[in-house]
C-alpha cells in the first residue's frame, strides 16, 4: 500500500491538500456535502482567523506515497483552558480513507505534539470553539448532512475507538415537524406576557434594521455561554468580525430579540437551510454558486436554529416563550414544513424538554471523544 508519511502543513500547496483533500475521500459519497470553500480558506489561515491569536495549532498531512490519505488538525486553546482551569489538547478537522493505519499514524502526531506542551488529556473532533462542527456523527447517517455539523463517514467513531478514545459528551440533533398549532402552554403563558406588557419583542423587516443589534447579541451571547461545553468568548475585534462576515446572509424574518427596560435579555436567530444549494454548487460561491444559495435561501421549506440564549436572571419568566412563538409564526408564514435543532448537549434536558413538547424527534447524535495520555 506504500509507506505512510506525515507532514506538517507549511506551503500554500499544503494547505490546498488538506482543503481539498475530503472532497476526494467522500468522492463516491452521493450524500456528502461540502464545505463552503472560502469559509475553509479563511479558516484554517492563521492570519485571517483572529483564534490563532490565543490558540497554538499545528495541521498535519498523512501520504501513503506521494497521495494525501488523511489530515488532522492538532490545537491548544490557551483562551479555553485559562477560563475553565483545564489543560487539555484538542484534534478537529479530521479526515481520512477507511484506513486504521492512517488513523494511527495522524492521532499519534497529535498526541505527541501536545503532551511536548504539558498536556494530559486530549478531546476531539473540537475546533478553536463551538461554532465550529464538533464530534464525530455516531448515529442518523440515513439523515441528510447540513451544513452546521460534522460530515463524517459512519467509519471514523469506529477507528477512533480502537485508538483508545472513548466518549466525553454526546450532542444530538432533533427534527420538528412544524405543527399546524403551538402547544397550550405556549398559548397561555404568551397571552399573559402579552398582557403584562413586561418584556418587548422585536422583529425585523431589514438587515439595516438588525445592524444595531448585533454586537449587543453577540456580548450576550458571551455571557449566556459561559456555561457551555467548547465555548471560548469572543473578544472585540471578533465580534466585529463575525458581525461583517454573517450580516449579509442573515435573514430578518428569522431574529428575534427580547429587551425589559431597554436592555436585551433574549435573543434567538435562525435561518433557512442551504446546505442543497451549497452541494449544488460544490461549496463554491464564485463564480456563480452564490446564486444557487441565494436562492435556496428563498425556497428552502427547513428552518434551521442556530443560536440563542436568555440572560441569566431572566430565565424562567417566559422569555424563551415569547420567541418561540414568534419564530413559529414566522416558520408557518413562510411555509417551513421542518425546523431543525441544531445541535443540543445531552444534558441540556432543559432546552431538550423544549423541543420535545414541539414533538421534535432526535434524528442525529454527535460524540466528542476524550483520552487521558
Amino acid at each position: 500500500m506504500g509507506e505512510i508519511i506525515i507532514k506538517e502543513v507549511i506551503t500554500k500547496k499544503d494547505l490546498r491538500d488538506f482543503i481539498c483533500l475530503p472532497a476526494k475521500i467522500h468522492k463516491d459519497e452521493a450524500d456528502w456535502l461540502p464545505p463552503i470553500y472560502m469559509d475553509e480558506w479563511e479558516l484554517f489561515d492563521k492570519n485571517r482567523n483572529k483564534s490563532f491569536q490565543y490558540a497554538e495549532a499545528v495541521m498535519y498531512l498523512a501520504y501513503r506515497g506521494k497521495k494525501p490519505a488523511g489530515r488532522i488538525m492538532g490545537l491548544l486553546n490557551n483562551r479555553y483552558n485559562s477560563i475553565h482551569n483545564e489543560n487539555h489538547g484538542r484534534f478537529c478537522f479530521m479526515e481520512c480513507y477507511e484506513d486504521r493505519e492512517i488513523v494511527h499514524a495522524l492521532i499519534s502526531k497529535v498526541e505527541e505534539w501536545v503532551k511536548e506542551r504539558g498536556v494530559t488529556k486530549i478531546v476531539g473532533p473540537l475546533g478553536f470553539s463551538e461554532k465550529d462542527p464538533q464530534g464525530f456523527q455516531i448515529e442518523g447517517f440515513e439523515y441528510p448532512q447540513i451544513m452546521t455539523t460534522t460530515t463524517n463517514s459512519p467509519y471514523m467513531p469506529r477507528m477512533i475507538e480502537w485508538e483508545g478514545y472513548v466518549k466525553e459528551v454526546d450532542l444530538v440533533n432533533y427534527l420538528i415537524e412544524t405543527p399546524d398549532k403551538l402547544p397550550e402552554l405556549y398559548s397561555r403563558v404568551y397571552s399573559r406576557l402579552e398582557r403584562a406588557g413586561e418584556f418587548r419583542i422585536i422583529e425585523f423587516r431589514s438587515k439595516k434594521e438588525i445592524s444595531p443589534y448585533i454586537i449587543p447579541v453577540l456580548e450576550l451571547m458571551n455571557d449566556t455561554f459561559s456555561e457551555i461545553y467548547g465555548f471560548v468568548p469572543l473578544n472585540d475585534k471578533e465580534k466585529k468580525d463575525l458581525a461583517k462576515r454573517y450580516l449579509p446572509i442573515l435573514d430578518p424574518n428569522f431574529i428575534k430579540v427580547v429587551e425589559k427596560d431597554g436592555e436585551l435579555v433574549g435573543f434567538v436567530i435562525a435561518m433557512p437551510d442551504v446546505s442543497m444549494g451549497i452541494k449544488a454548487c460544490n461549496g463554491k460561491f464564485f463564480p456563480f454558486g452564490i446564486f444557487r444559495i441565494l436562492k435556496e435561501l428563498k425556497t428552502s421549506k427547513r428552518l434551521m436554529l442556530m443560536i440563542g440564549g436568555i440572560k441569566k436572571a431572566y430565565r424562567g419568566q417566559g422569555v424563551d416563550v415569547l420567541m418561540a412563538v414568534k419564530m413559529y409564526e414566522s416558520a408557518v408564514r413562510h411555509k417551513m414544513t421542518l425546523i431543525d435543532s441544531h445541535l443540543i448537549l445531552e444534558d441540556n434536558l432543559k432546552m431538550r424538554a423544549e423541543v420535545e413538547r414541539f414533538n421534535g424527534r432526535v434524528i442525529k447524535r454527535f460524540r466528542i471523544y476524550q483520552k487521558q495520555l
